[in-house]
């Protein structure tokens, strides 16, 4: 594993761990998110909820796949992550050019309407899962300190995409 798949392992962990728990902290925020899911107009009526909860617990198996230090549980969670990811900025890509104006409930919070910005956020964090996945395939010796350094700011990034609709909201 390279320092970009430790980094970018941590970055995706994390995010897809705020979504998970964001989504399924309690019933409400869960019902909020099929309610945004809803809203889209991208899936008929009938799928919302079953889709709703299979994204749920993909964004689960991407955490726990991400969890494990090996090469073949990172390129499951990264290839699965990149996946969800470009489903979710085709449907969110979808949504927006149909004129709709659902809440991002992307990480169960206050829900923001979506935007362009949304749409940017997931093509990103698809980069970042593709080149997590290369950094997890390939073998290079790795420095313990480097590797913290890595994760850490794999996690700092994760927290300004986590919050980028707040930071958003102050310009």
């Amino acid at each position: 594993m390279t320092y970009l798949g430790i980094g970018a392992r941590v970055l995706i962990g994390v995010v897809f761990a705020v979504a998970f728990v964001g989504k399924v902290r309690n019933r409400k925020a869960f019902d909020e998110f099929v309610r945004s899911t809803r809203a889209m107009g991208v899936l008929p009526s009938a799928l919302v909820r079953p889709v709703s909860v299979v994204v749920v617990a993909a964004e689960l198996l991407v955490v726990l796949a991400l969890a494990v230090p090996t090469r073949e549980a990172g390129a499951l969670g990264f290839g699965l992550a990149a996946a969800l990811l470009a489903a979710f900025t085709v449907g969110i890509a979808v949504s927006l050019t149909r004129g709709k104006r659902a809440s991002c409930r992307c990480f169960g919070g206050k829900g923001t309407p979506l935007r362009a910005h949304h749409v940017g956020r997931d093509l990103a964090l698809v980069a970042v899962a593709l080149v997590g996945l290369l950094g997890t395939l390939a073998s290079a010796p790795v420095d313990p300190g480097v590797a913290v350094v890595t994760a850490a700011a794999g996690a700092l990034l994760a927290g300004l995409v986590v919050m980028l609709d707040d930071i958003l909201a102050l310009a």
